[in-house]
């Protein structure tokens, strides 16, 4: 028996994207072909990729949106055709790409479970032998009987998972589905997935939660515009991937080291290596302006991406337009729901900040150990303070960038108590 699960084999997929309809009418005519016109323009989905899951392997594929992440498990799974190269796979494949793709709305819920049962190879008494198991992953009591027309969309997702993954898949292959349902339902499906691994089961997963990437995956594979541009240890190959978020080249050691003082980049700023959110709330009397910030990482580099229980900087560089009496600048990280998590202030850390004047540029920085549970973050900014007992905003940067916490190790809640368990 061979030792690979999956050989992706020089693999390309293109797509035409043609301006008009009558242009796609034309080349499929064939008038292109006699007259050497080209009506279309070709768009390269994956281009040249090959890769290898070893049996018993975890592997996690990471990039941005359109990098190819979800056509190469489409291709691998069957659901789509390559243009060029070949995909062998051995061992029965569960993929949770699409959930409920092949649902019958019209059908009960059990009548659904059935039909995919059918459909992925399994006979009437094998459906029946898993039936119970299904029933109880889903947990979705008596809407098992009504059409799946009428289940809310968390009753839909939950079935279609208890339905992919109770199938004892020698091969199982996720695309972003860990997270379906309320948490108590998330922690059935990862405890499920840790089963699986623990099992010596192949698993290909494609997410942009980094944390369940660094934790579950025993090598990843970095994707960047349809091409496959690295492969390694999980913590190298997501450092690789954030720099990309930032259009930075990965191969370059574009950041500072912590023996070095951080500098400004001679043609930029700190905040150009970080990705931004466009939909971030700016506003204030602007008498003092942020105008950088930078996240940086515990080997000094500017990096969103920090690793749990380690120590990072969060900077901002002020520049005041007029005369301020003792600023407060202050830093705020959220979830991605809005709730405010944790956060400081020079005021509440009882820093003094003085007096400063028109023209006057401030570097505040604020160091810290990251005991937040790995998850995505927001991060806020604010430079405030008071003028005749009033308080005044002077510039708040509202959720202008992400945090994201990588973590091997959660505990309940969004705060680690790093406690000391003793038995006796």
């Amino acid at each position: 028996m061979t030792d690979i699960a999956i050989k992706v084999d020089h693999l390309s997929k293109m797509y035409k994207l043609y301006d008009k309809p009558s242009d796609r009418f034309k080349d499929s005519m064939g008038f292109g072909r006699r007259k050497h016109k080209q009506y279309y323009k070709e768009h390269y989905a994956l281009r040249d990729v090959s890769m290898e899951v070893r049996r018993g392997e975890t592997v996690g594929i990471i990039g941005t949106n359109g990098s190819g992440k979800s056509t190469i498990l489409k291709i691998i799974t069957g659901t789509l055709n390559p243009t060029e190269g070949n995909v062998t796979v051995n061992g029965r494949i569960s993929a949770l790409l699409e959930l409920g793709a092949g649902f019958n709305m019209e059908y009960t819920g059990i009548e659904n479970i059935y039909l995919n049962g059918t459909m992925m190879g399994f006979s009437k008494e094998e459906i029946d032998a898993r039936l119970q198991g299904i029933l109880d992953f889903a947990d979705i009591g008596e809407f098992v009987n009504q059409p799946v027309k009428t289940y809310s969309s968390g009753m839909f997702v939950r079935l279609a998972f208890a339905v992919a993954i109770n199938i004892d898949p020698e091969i199982l292959i996720v695309d972003e589905a860990l997270s379906v349902g309320d948490v108590f339902f998330q922690v059935k499906c990862y405890h499920k997935f840790e089963e699986f691994k623990k099992q010596g089961k192949t698993i290909l997963f494609v997410s942009h939660d980094l944390s369940s990437i660094s934790k579950y995956c025993d090598r990843v594979i970095l994707l960047n515009k349809g091409q496959k541009r690295a492969e390694g240890e999980p913590k190298i190959i997501v450092d690789m991937y954030k720099q990309i978020l930032v259009n930075q080249n990965p191969e370059k050691k574009e950041e500072p080291s912590r023996n070095e003082e951080l500098q400004f980049p001679e043609n930029g700023f700190w905040k150009e290596y970080l990705k931004l959110n466009p939909q971030s709330l700016d506003y204030g009397d602007k008498k003092a302006e942020i105008i950088d910030f930078a996240i940086i990482d515990d080997k000094g580099k500017i990096n969103s991406n920090i690793i749990k229980g380690q120590e990072f900087e969060i900077k901002m560089r002020v520049l005041f337009h007029c005369t301020v009496q003792e600023p407060i600048f202050a830093f705020t990280i959220k979830d991605v729901q809005g709730t405010e998590i944790t956060g400081t202030n020079t005021m509440y850390e009882n820093i003094p900040s003085g007096t400063v004047e028109a023209g006057e540029e401030r570097t505040v920085t604020f160091r810290q150990r990251m005991d937040l549970q790995g998850r995505e973050y927001l991060l806020s900014l604010g430079c405030v303070g008071f003028a005749d007992n009033q308080f005044v905003v002077h510039h708040r940067l509202y959720d202008v960038c992400d945090i994201s916490v990588i973590s091997q190790k959660n505990t309940v809640g969004y705060y680690d108590m790093n406690s000391e368990i003793e038995i006796n």
